[in-house]
């Protein structure tokens, strides 16, 4: 960094995107994206906003803040898109959290929260998962400050119920729970019904897994009225043009043609049951995962050496280190051929390790 950098910046760790190589073609399994493109519908809508680009988008996202309410039987002011959901959970970082009130979250989940909680020199308590790497609500009640969970969580995809974040948020009324639903259209259970109910909730979903939209970079804040309008002084403190016009009409355009985004939803559910059931046949541990990944372990292979091997094969694993960590790889769940040719080169690696080390 230069000899210009401020101080108050020079311990701060950022976060690590998942990786994109252009040195070949690979089968990406390392980010999370959909493998299946945008609806028609979302294309057409693109290619017609793309005449309008020398116009403004619109700072209040009207069209599809409303379509977004419609869909979620919610009114508009209790809805906030943003550019991607890490600007709005950026957003809560800052609205929520201070010197009195310190972020709360996993010793593993998301790696942009504690990045988030040093951008903008926030106290952190990364709270332990338990053994199995789930989250118990318990270790949480009595703590004082504000709650960001990941639900499912990253990388483990396992998923909290309803009624357990339901118990979280009776318990402790004073504080404010930021709940992260990136995956949860994999098969987990939404709280945002929960709103109604809860003004110490908010809830943050994304386009870019389920709906096929991550190069967009849309994102949407749920919440009672009052901390919309939280939210909303932030933006227009920083970038009141933040989502642009092609995403607004490709995030409204997709919300029309959901049963598409459905029936994408279930087959991949479907290929994450085969290919767990797969890697568990090669001898590997694979967690519930109620999201669009699997978080597995293989006893002969530490999880930077399969990474490292099936990107030899042309396939890309996410590897991410941390002490606990170490003998995982996440895997996107891809297509039905994807993953067939995953279990493949799987089999060939396991076959030439042992015959290596007989």
């Amino acid at each position: 960094m230069s000899v210009f950098f401020s101080g108050r910046y020079a311990q701060l760790e950022p976060y690590t995107p998942g990786e994109q190589p252009q040195d070949r073609r690979y089968i990406k399994l390392n980010t999370n994206e959909s493998p299946f493109p945008p609806s028609p519908g979302v294309l057409e809508a693109v290619r017609e906003e793309a005449g309008r680009l020398q116009l403004y988008s619109d700072p209040e996202s009207r069209t599809v803040t409303c379509a977004l309410a419609e869909h979620y039987g919610l009114q508009p002011d209790q809805v906030l898109v943003g550019n991607g959901s890490d600007e709005l959970l950026n957003f809560a970082f800052m609205a929520y959290c201070d010197d009195a009130c310190p972020a709360l979250f996993p010793d593993v989940t998301y790696g942009f929260y504690p990045v988030f909680a040093g951008l903008n020199r926030i106290p952190m308590i990364e709270v332990p998962l338990r053994e199995d790497f789930s989250v118990c609500i318990d270790d949480y009640l009595d703590l004082k400050g504000t709650v960001f969970l990941a639900n499912p969580n990253a990388p483990t995809g396992l998923a909290l119920s309803s009624a357990e974040i339901e118990r979280m948020l009776k318990a402790r009324p004073s504080y404010m729970h930021v709940i992260d639903e990136a995956y949860v259209d994999f098969g987990a259970e939404s709280v945002l019904p929960l709103i109604h109910r809860f003004e110490n909730l908010l809830v943050i979903q994304t386009f870019s897994k389920s709906r096929s939209l991550a190069g967009a970079r849309l994102g949407f804040a749920a919440g009672q009225a009052p901390l919309i309008r939280d939210l909303n002084t932030l933006k227009y403190s920083t970038n009141p043009y933040n989502v642009n016009r092609m995403t607004s009409a490709a995030g409204t355009a997709a919300l029309k043609e959901d049963e598409y985004y459905r029936r994408n939803a279930r087959i991949i559910m479907e290929n994450r049951a085969w290919t767990a059931g797969e890697l568990k046949r090669l001898g590997f541990t694979v967690t519930d995962s109620r999201a669009n990944f699997l978080f597995a372990a293989c006893p002969e292979l530490p999880g930077e050496k399969y990474y490292l091997a099936m990107k030899e094969r042309g396939i890309l694993v996410r590897y991410l280190k941390g002490p606990r960590l170490k003998p995982f790889v996440r895997i996107t769940v891809g297509t039905k051929q994807q993953m067939e040719t995953l279990i493949r080169e799987t089999e060939t690696l396991l076959k030439t390790e042992a015959a290596t080390h007989a």
